[in-house]
């Protein structure tokens, strides 16, 4: 019976809320959620958009405003008509060639919406909203028209009128590079200008994140609160002020929210892929998720350099005997920074010089992809531009072509300066298209590409599946040099919840030595056991092992770092609490095993671990990294205990974490 009434009751709210619309309002349209739980109302009032979101009969968003303004003071957000309206279904299930779950599920229904101004130029405008069992998302539709051509936006007038204050997890726009910021935990009304994704805690165990889709051609949203329950859209402009050049023909992102019941579901939400397009690469056996290590944690250490000199890091030698270390023991790559010419003297001021077809006299690339390739291992290239977009565009072709030839198929890019070319802002429009045309260019020489210091992620790995992995994290090289000595235990326990609903995180976790030589009050706040776990907790399908060779021999939580696949069938949120602690679990695309990942802030505690996601009437021999005795990231970072459990899916058990620890969970299946 209560069953039945579950089901019954939504269908009912949305018949009465339908017949509300038609009555109260003639131009009032809903649309509702496959499963009828969610409510979307559009409305036109006297010529002004709107459009409030219900869930169950409760109130999410109150009317919130829709529109732009132009340059020059023209404005698009009012005396409006409905032409006329177009409802669809879609319901159909794809696979992804790498990511958090093999198949996703695009289950939608959609109501478009077509407009025409009443007076003046009589312009039209469609707006598109697509309502998921977890969520929606709209965009706006310039379609080709007469009276507009070339335009452009000075103002996205986009709201989220909410129902109620609540508190939210945000890190800011503008004011610190590249999104690598520690996270604020506060009320809308205390909120700066912040970048999405944004996290909400609703106050009742459930979630809403406001984050946006296939960002293309365009400029990123951030938010701001306009009052205690308004965010407003605010777009990264140009140096010149302008938000977004557009000729019509012409769509903006898709504007989304998840709406989660609970943190499972936020995090496992598919919104955001299912708005972008299928691939444009047709044959994608070329792209390949893997494991690497590379020439690059200890230059953060200063022990080598990324220019040349006695301390150069990425020499022949050097990268040879890195080669030898990851041959042995499984992993696919090795990443080398610092091979071409350019890094002398002041490169982040001096990007014009970096040249990436060029070696240094001690890096024979050739010797070295022979013998990557000898071994079964792929050199990964680096591209650092100095944040000389344009510089670098002007070579993309022949640096692209030049890795080509020696067999090089990932490229991990950078771009160190505050704006592009010294002016734009890394997330502008300037930027949103620089970027597409390196990933684009990318696939036509079958490389991969991991981007540092990019634009915000919107899903666009869906269509350009090359685009394997990113940055726009406050990433684990911060706890080599940065000068508030390392980033607190709790930040990992906060951005897969925030960062990483935007999708892939290079954050590159795998420290397990602990002593910094040159700034003695820097350093991984974590312990071992807590870098294993991490392995889980933050996906990326290219995943660096962060240490260098010499840190790993003879440990034997190294094999835990070996064994852990980087794309995966299937992830489950079992528990967490955001800035407490998380669970993650993860079922390895390419045999029946599981791994799990645990992980705590500044505060020891006991976890129970449920194991119902493990296949019902099978049993696994769980091996299982934990924190030590006496384990501590500020005393005693490195013990750990590892042990080994038969179970199954109907058992709870006990985990111990110390103060910034974590543990590590290998479940392997039985025959």
């Amino acid at each position: 019976m209560k069953l039945l009434l579950r089901q019954i009751i939504p269908a009912l709210f949305f018949i009465v809320f339908t017949l509300m619309s038609c009555t109260a309002e003639s131009k009032t349209y809903p649309v509702s959620s496959p499963d009828g739980k969610i409510a979307i109302q559009f409305k036109a009032v006297k010529g002004e958009l709107f459009y409030s979101v219900h869930k169950e009969g409760k109130q999410i968003l109150f009317d919130s405003r829709l529109g732009f303004t132009f340059t020059k003071g023209d404005t698009f957000n009012k005396n409006f008509k409905i032409l006329k309206t177009e409802t669809s279904v879609f319901d159909k299930t794809w696979e992804q060639p790498w990511g958090e779950s093999r198949e996703v599920r695009n289950d939608y229904k959609e109501l478009k919406i077509f407009l025409q101004e009443t007076k003046g130029h009589k312009r039209y405008l469609n707006i598109i909203f697509r309502v998921f069992n977890d969520g929606y998302g709209f965009r706006y539709e310039f379609p080709e028209q007469p009276n507009l051509k070339d335009f452009e936006i000075a103002k996205e007038n986009t709201e989220f009128h909410f129902a109620k204050q609540s508190n939210a997890w945000w890190i800011p726009a503008y004011k610190e590079a590249y999104y690598e910021s520690l996270a604020r935990y506060t009320t809308f009304s205390k909120m700066d200008t912040v970048c999405t994704p944004l996290t909400i805690e609703t106050g009742d165990g459930k979630y809403l994140a406001i984050h946006e889709a296939n960002l293309t051609d365009y400029a990123k949203m951030n938010l701001y609160p306009k009052d205690s329950v308004t965010l407003a859209c605010d777009l990264s402009p140009w140096s010149n002020g302008i938000k977004v050049y557009a000729t019509a023909p012409f769509v903006t992102p898709w504007r989304t929210m998840i709406i989660a019941e609970n943190i499972n579901e936020l995090v496992t939400s598919n919104i955001m892929l299912n708005l972008n397009e299928p691939s444009e690469i047709i044959d994608m056996s070329w792209i390949k998720p893997g494991r690497y290590m590379g020439i690059w944690w200890e230059i953060h250490l200063e022990k080598y350099t990324w220019s040349s000199g006695p301390k150069h890091g990425a020499t022949t030698t050097n990268t040879k005997a890195y080669i030898d270390f990851a041959a042995a023991n499984g992993f696919s790559g090795v990443l080398v920074e610092g091979w071409n010419v350019g890094w002398d003297g002041d490169w982040t001021k001096n990007g014009l010089s970096l040249d990436f077809t060029k070696a240094y006299p001690d890096f024979d690339i050739k010797e070295v992809t022979d013998y990557a390739k000898s071994k079964g291992i792929e050199l990964i290239g680096h591209h650092e531009t100095a944040g000389m977009a344009t510089h670098y565009q002007d070579q993309l072709d022949n640096a692209f072509g030049f890795y080509q030839g020696y067999g090089v198929h990932v490229v991990k890019t950078g771009y160190v300066n505050p704006k592009l070319d010294n002016k734009e802002l890394h997330d502008g429009q300037f930027a949103v298209r620089h970027y597409r045309k390196v990933v684009e260019t990318a696939a036509k020489y079958h490389i991969m590409i991991d981007n540092h210091e990019p634009v915000m992620p919107t899903g666009i790995q869906r269509t350009w599946p090359n685009l394997m992995t990113q940055e726009a994290i406050r990433g684990q090289e911060y706890d080599a040099w940065a000068t508030d000595g390392g980033s607190p235990p709790d930040h990992t326990t906060v951005f897969p919840f925030l960062r990483g609903l935007a999708g892939p995180m290079d954050f590159t976790p795998g420290t397990f030595n602990f002593e910094n030589p040159t700034r003695k009050d820097t350093r991984v706040r974590t312990t071992i056991a807590k870098q294993l776990a991490l392995f889980v907790v933050v996906y990326s399908p290219l995943q660096m092992a962060s240490d260098a060779p010499e840190n790993y021999r003879g440990v034997r939580a190294f094999d835990f770092i070996k064994s852990v696949p980087t794309t995966w069938e299937k992830t489950v949120i079992p528990d967490a609490k955001i800035g407490d602690y998380a669970i993650f679990a993860r079922k390895d695309r390419n045999s029946e095993n599981w791994f799990m990942g645990c992980i705590t802030d500044e505060n020891a505690r006991e976890l129970s671990l449920n194991l119902s996601f493990l296949d019902k009437n099978a049993t696994y021999i769980a091996h299982i990294y934990s924190d030590g005795e006496g384990a501590n990231w500020k005393t005693n970072p490195t013990a750990v205990k590892y042990e080994e459990k038969e179970v199954n899916s109907m058992q709870i058990i006990q985990v111990a974490l110390a103060p910034g620890g974590g543990c590590a969970i290998h479940y392997v299946k039985k025959k």
